[in-house]
């Protein structure tokens, strides 16, 4: 029998004008009643101890802070348009997740100097909100995580500015059926890497890249604990899922080859080639029979299901 061969997608150009930073803002100042997470001061969250389980307490926080990403993520979407900057989305985040009593879970994560990343066009991640106004054709991910009763929820979406061509919308819309299938694979006594295993299938055959520098992580109590969620098959990844387990999945997919590279701020990525990469984001929860997702709408809507 002859061997299948990869699809092969049509060729996508550099994406061009390339992104260049802008100019930030002053860090935007947090309530002193709003409860921090532990690194809010000192920017250094130090070593993972948390369960990669939670309580059932813990649990009903987490959809709520779920809850309250996915609506915050919806009114940073709402912004999205030609000629608006980033940084005025970074405003719209920040006084969002306070009105909300959260903490925006970036912020001097780390140093992270903003309240939550968008990344353009061939910025994979990372992004820091600045001065550059968004392009009619672009496409920005804008990813929101906040801390909220002592839990984190994390979410992005991946938005198409004015009127995106024909390669990004192909290169959005197989990103966001790669988390989908990646998310239902997540099932009780499956190992961790048939998360990866699923996305790395649907991109090959879409030809599409998958970024390995970035994966998913556990999430909870802390931004990011210990369990690690590649989004591409690694057999050595054989950690068994269970109930009450929660994490990220987060596919990154490029149109070109997914090797990256950081800006000089230590934070942006870029793919090496210049071709346009995408993004999409849920917290979920392992059950008993399957799986939840965590950062939708009170009443189960996805962030990305507003804007379809």
């Amino acid at each position: 029998m002859a061997k299948r061969k990869r699809r092969s997608a049509p060729s996508a150009p550099v994406s061009e004008p390339p992104v260049r930073p802008g100019l930030l803002s002053p860090t935007r100042p947090v309530p002193p009643e709003i409860g921090r997470p532990p690194y809010a001061d000192s920017g250094d969250p130090g070593p993972s101890s948390s369960s990669t389980v939670r309580t059932l307490d813990e649990v009903a926080r987490m959809r709520r802070a779920g809850n309250a990403a996915a609506e915050i993520l919806v009114e940073a979407g709402h912004c999205v348009r030609p000629g608006v900057t980033t940084d005025r989305i970074d405003a719209v985040v920040h006084e969002a997740t306070i009105a909300r009593g959260g903490y925006p879970s970036p912020l001097n994560y780390r140093g992270y100097p903003k309240s939550v990343c968008t990344s353009v066009n061939e910025v994979i991640c990372h992004g820091i909100p600045d001065s550059r106004p968004l392009a009619d054709g672009d496409i920005v991910n804008i990813d929101v995580t906040i801390f909220l009763d002592g839990v984190h929820g994390d979410t992005s979406v991946t938005f198409l500015v004015g009127e995106a061509d024909d390669h990004s919308r192909r290169l959005v819309a197989e990103t966001r059926t790669a988390m989908d299938e990646g998310i239902d694979a997540v099932r009780p006594a499956q190992p961790v890497n048939a998360i990866g295993r699923a996305i790395e299938r649907h991109a090959r055959k879409q030809g599409l890249g998958v970024v390995r520098e970035f994966i998913g992580h556990g999430i909870g109590t802390e931004f990011h604990s210990g369990l690690q969620v590649k989004h591409y098959f690694d057999p050595r990844d054989d950690t068994l899922l269970v109930p009450g387990m929660t994490f990220t999945v987060e596919p990154m997919l490029t149109l070109g080859h997914p090797a990256c590279a950081l800006w000089d701020d230590d934070w942006t990525a870029v793919t090496l080639d210049g071709r346009r990469t995408a993004q999409f984001e849920h917290t979920v929860l392992v059950t008993d029979d399957g799986v939840d997702r965590l950062t939708v709408l009170p009443d189960g809507t996805a962030p990305a299901d507003v804007f379809a």
